[in-house]
């Protein structure tokens, strides 16, 4: 026993190294900052010592990224961009990581499904292997249309950030996110910060009487408004239903998460967002959708109703009949003006919804199939609009999207990228109930039923909303798909 603790040469090195070019760094660092008077040169030692902790312990530094997605701040960089700190630099150097991996050992494990030479066909024909390829046509479709975009520089930074989203949240979680004792980990690595920056939000909300107007106001600055806030609890609050179930009766952690589960649903109240009323209600029923084994019959449902609806609105300009009255079409301050508003048509979040919703089905109509490239909407949706539904908020000075992920889709990438991205959705659905039926074990059950379900939610939300580009929903919609894939790699 105490020779394999002695410590020798060469076990020490690395540490020694380490350690060598963090003090280094800290001396540097103090006497720049203190030359140049930008303190922000004091950064530079702690990013050292992350490159060092990303070197020695790859997944540590993938779950500090998990612990950091409620806390990530929006960032505002020069000549218009933007970032998520610390989360974003993060996933960038996670992705590096990741490609080293990947090269020095010739193929990660996240990418077994393509090993075994004479068995690759197989593999392909089984139906996660197919979702896989659709991720990777996903991606590769964003990129042939980034080469048709009509502001190109915009359209691949775009892909470059779905690039470290994809690696990061679908690659690294499946080879950190295999069994019941990882998603565990996962899942309160999240739940804690979750909670306290919920707490905080409520605390800060009180003291404006929980007023509807002032809501935007308390979200700020851990997200960017009340929407990004309720969509987050309700996304990840099958998580914290599946963790409870994991929880010993009366124990304190299953308390906690009682506790934490009774304050997510008390900051979504409070957080006055329409669909994150809605969507726990439609994963409720999709929970029994699963359990029937009507996920088919559900998604061609969807399919059918949605051509239906888009023939009969499109035909004849059939959607001019819906065209907002400007006067009346105005901000309201209380909730419940806002409710009957919404049923009345005169709710300004959704009519100017409906203006780009217009203008989105023009651009199509003009461009099908590449679309104006990825990030491309705002830059080129102005002359598409059509003056009947314009509203008082209609000149759009915060640069917000089309708010419909579907549809956003098919305007930037084309009526191929959208259908890529649907079918990709389809396939996780329809996968996601062929592996819990056939799984036995109960906790992987309610492993698959868990990222199913926060998976659906994301969908309903990507009907009003544009969410996956962020990082407080899309690393949910990756981590959902790698949990089912890894569900479907490991043995039952």
């Amino acid at each position: 026993m105490r020779d394999s603790l002695k410590l020798t040469p060469s076990s020490l090195r690395t540490p020694t190294l380490l350690f060598g070019c963090f003090a280094t760094a800290s001396l540097m660092a103090i006497f720049a900052a203190a030359w140049s008077g930008q303190y922000l040169w004091l950064a530079l030692p702690f990013f050292i010592l992350l490159i060092g902790w990303t070197v020695v312990d790859l997944r540590g530094v993938f779950y500090l990224l998990l612990f950091c997605l409620p806390l990530s701040i929006e960032y505002e960089l020069p000549n218009g961009f933007g970032t998520d700190l610390p989360t974003e630099p993060l996933m960038v150097g996670l992705m590096l990581a990741f490609l080293f991996y990947a090269a020095g050992r010739k193929f990660s494990p996240a990418f077994a499904f393509v090993k075994e030479g004479t068995g690759r066909a197989k593999r392909f024909t089984r139906p996660v292997s197919v979702f896989t390829l659709l991720l990777f046509l996903h991606l590769s479709w964003i990129g042939l249309s980034a080469l048709h975009a009509t502001e190109p520089f915009i359209a691949f930074k775009f892909l470059l950030a779905k690039s470290w989203y994809i690696v990061t949240f679908y690659f690294l979680a499946g080879m950190f996110l295999r069994d019941k004792k990882d998603l565990q980990r996962m899942a309160w690595m999240i739940f804690i910060p979750l909670a306290a920056v919920t707490a905080l939000t409520l605390i800060r909300h009180s003291a404006y009487g929980f007023s509807f107007k002032d809501v935007k106001l308390v979200v700020v600055p851990y997200f960017r408004n009340h929407v990004s806030y309720a969509c987050m609890l309700v996304v990840f609050f099958p998580y914290v239903w599946m963790l409870r179930g994991w929880e010993r009766k009366g124990s304190f952690r299953r308390l906690a998460l009682s506790a934490g589960g009774l304050l997510f649903l008390i900051g979504v109240y409070f957080s006055y967002t329409r669909a994150a009323y809605v969507a726990p209600v439609g994963a409720l029923a999709f929970y029994f959708v699963v359990r029937w084994r009507l996920t088919k019959l559900f998604s061609g449902a969807v399919a059918v109703g949605a051509l239906v609806w888009v023939v009969y609105i499109v035909q004849h300009n059939k959607f001019l009949d819906y065209a907002p009255n400007f006067n009346k079409t105005i901000m309201h301050s209380h909730f419940d003006q806002l409710l009957q508003a919404t049923y009345k048509l005169e709710d300004i979040s959704t009519m100017e919804r409906v203006y780009r919703w217009v203008a989105g089905f023009q651009m199509v109509a003009d461009r099908p199939l590449w679309g104006f490239g990825p990030n491309n909407f705002y830059d080129s949706y102005r002359s598409y609009t059509v003056t009947g539904f314009r509203t008082y908020v209609s000149k759009n000075p915060e640069h917000s999207g089309i708010h419909c992920y579907y549809l956003m889709s098919a305007v930037e990438q084309g009526l191929p990228g959208m259908l890529i991205f649907i079918t990709l959705c389809f396939f996780t659905l329809i996968n996601g109930e062929r592996l819990y039926h056939r799984a036995v074990d109960p906790d992987k059950k309610q492993i698959i039923m868990t990222a199913l379900l926060s998976f659906f939610i994301i969908l309903q939300l990507l009907l009003i909303n544009d969410l996956i580009e962020t990082d407080k929903i899309g690393s949910f919609f990756f981590m959902a798909l790698a949990v089912l894939h890894q569900a479907e790699r490991s043995p039952d």
